[in-house]
Formats: structure tokens, sequence, C-alpha cells
């Protein structure tokens, strides 16, 4: 297991090392991003509340992330009609594309490393993949940015 250790340190040092370049050329902090991404993969609509939860952070950090993302142009808040009160956080068009251009290189690097690969061992290394979040996001601690 510490091979998977060592390999798991480095890929999240290479996919850090994008974040940061992007995070940079578009004047973001990398807390920033990290919420583009929980928004980018929600299931459903996201909100403040759940993005707090996700993140880790205070409700006044959460709230500044939010306000810093809609003045770059990134996000949009948008106020649900049954109930006014509830905000959702809409990824916008323009900064999802940019962002999905930036990101491409990843997506790439994904595909040709997944290329000798069977469609089982595939499954395998996703199932493990997902194991292990799973049992990272029971690993105790306060959140970040408490």
């Amino acid at each position: 297991m510490p091979a998977f250790a060592v390999q798991l340190r480095r890929m999240h040092g290479e996919v850090g090392r994008v974040i940061q370049q992007y995070a940079a050329r578009q004047n973001l902090h990398a807390t920033d991003v990290q919420a583009l991404a929980a928004i980018l993969d929600a299931p459903e609509p996201m909100t403040p509340t759940r993005l707090r939860a996700l993140l880790g952070l205070t409700s006044g950090a959460v709230t500044a992330c939010i306000d810093r993302l809609e003045r770059a142009g990134q996000v949009r808040r948008v106020r649900e009609d049954a109930d006014r009160r509830v905000v959702h956080l809409h990824y916008a068009a323009d900064a999802r594309a940019a962002a999905r251009t930036h990101f491409r290189p990843l997506a790439d690097a994904l595909i040709r490393s997944g290329a000798d690969f069977d469609e089982h061992e595939l499954t395998v290394v996703l199932r493990f993949l997902t194991a292990l979040n799973d049992a990272l996001a029971e690993v105790p601690g306060a959140p970040a940015g408490r």
C-alpha cells in the first residue's frame, strides 16, 4: 500500500499544479476552484449550504467565495421559483467553456492512461478509487477552513 500512497500524492500534486495555474489565470483562490468543481459535479443544483458542508467552510467564508465567483462571472445565483429563499448556484456557460479548455489536457491524459487497460481493469480501478474516496470522507477531523 505505500506505493499507492506515493502515487496518489504524486497525482494530487500534478492535478493541484494544473488547478493552481487555472486559479491564477482566472484570478481565483484555490478554494474558488474547489467550489466550481463541486458545483460542476453535483448531481442536483448546488446550494450555498451544501457547498459549505462539502468544502468545510464557515458560512461567512462560503458567502465570500460565492461572491468572488459571481463577480468573476464564474457562477450565477438563481432563486428557486417555488421557494424564493432557496438559492441554486449555476456554473456560468462562458466560465465552463474556459475551464473545459484549460482542463482538456487532464482529460486527454486520463484517456491516454486508460487506453492500455481493458474494461474489467478500469472497473476495478474505479471501484478502488470510489472506495478510497468514501473512506477518506469518513476520516475524522475538523473540516478545512474552520
